[in-house]
């Protein structure tokens, strides 16, 4: 699965299934659970680690990624990719996802974790989202969907898988667009450069009003953006950056980005991530929560 993961690691797979419609992913999903055998349904694989043991089970990967936009409305299949349903919504002169240009992976793991980035979440934009729970295709609204920062109702139910989304957005200026998508598109490339082998951040930020307010006497106001603490703000005070475990290392400009360096394995990556959460527990008594998923580990897997 190395093949299939940003960060370049992780076992074999017992099979790797590809479905490129809604047909052949519920065939194939409803023969692989017929026969108890474990699952795991991914997207790009670029939020995941998995297993230097690999995973015991099939991994199907859905390639449906078509995108059909009428005036504002917007219809894009899970398994399209995010830049192009960014891309092609710049040249349509419409504004809400042009923000989340450069983040790689594909629309139905943005949708799962309600990605975002400048200002912007995915679920301000989605008006509904189709998926798959096991037995029929099902709807749900946007509320019914339960997004918060990073979060979805769909994480609750990993057996629900998502088809599809309808995106609501908003008319715009198409080259004012794109200006700022470039600007952003470069700002994010120096940080987290196409060719690093990495998740982007690893950790999710924390909302300020959910801290003890004794941490929040500690963090300076001129770090809160949009009501959220960087969990690098807590990394950086705890000393993370530069710190290497063989071949995977922290930035040392960035102390929420973990990357491979080259030749690094799962179990270097999680025991860094592990050793950054213990920093912050240790300094701050409190626990950061990885926007990365894990594939091929113990249930309870990333507990502290």
């Amino acid at each position: 699965m190395s093949e299939y993961t940003r960060f370049g690691i992780g076992g074999p797979a017992d099979l790797l299934v590809d479905a490129d419609s809604e047909a052949s992913l519920i065939a194939a999903l409803d023969a692989i659970r017929g026969t108890g055998v474990p699952l795991e349904v991914i997207g790009d694989g670029t939020n995941l680690i998995i297993s230097g043991e690999g995973f015991r089970g099939v991994v199907v990967r859905y390639r449906a990624g078509a995108i059909e936009i009428a005036g504002s409305q917007v219809r894009v299949e899970a398994g399209a990719e995010l830049q192009a349903l960014v891309d092609q919504t710049i040249g349509e002169g419409l504004s809400g996802v042009h923000t989340m240009t450069g983040i790689p992976g594909s629309v139905g793991a943005a949708v799962y974790g309600n990605a975002g980035a400048y200002g912007r979440s995915i679920s301000q934009s989605v008006h509904t989202v189709r998926y798959y729970d096991g037995e029929r295709i099902r709807e749900r609204s946007n509320q019914e969907c339960e997004f918060l920062y990073r979060e979805s109702i769909f994480k609750k139910h990993k057996q629900w898988i998502i088809l599809s989304a309808e995106l609501h957005l908003s008319s715009s200026n198409a080259g004012e667009l794109k200006e700022n998508a470039d600007r952003i598109r470069k700002i994010r490339d120096e940080k987290y450069p196409p060719t690093m082998r990495c998740a982007g951040s690893i950790f999710k930020n924390l909302v300020i009003a959910e801290l003890d307010a004794e941490i929040q006497a500690r963090v300076p106001a001129s770090v809160i953006r949009e009501g959220k603490v960087p969990a690098a703000w807590f990394l950086d005070e705890a000393g993370v950056k530069g710190m290497r475990n063989g071949g995977i290392h922290v930035a040392d400009y960035h102390a929420n980005l973990i990357y491979n360096a080259g030749g690094g394995t799962a179990a270097e990556l999680c025991d860094l991530v592990g050793a950054c959460k213990r920093r912050v527990q240790e300094r701050f008594g409190l626990t950061l929560e990885e926007e990365v998923q894990y594939i091929g580990f113990p249930r309870d897997f990333g507990t502290l």
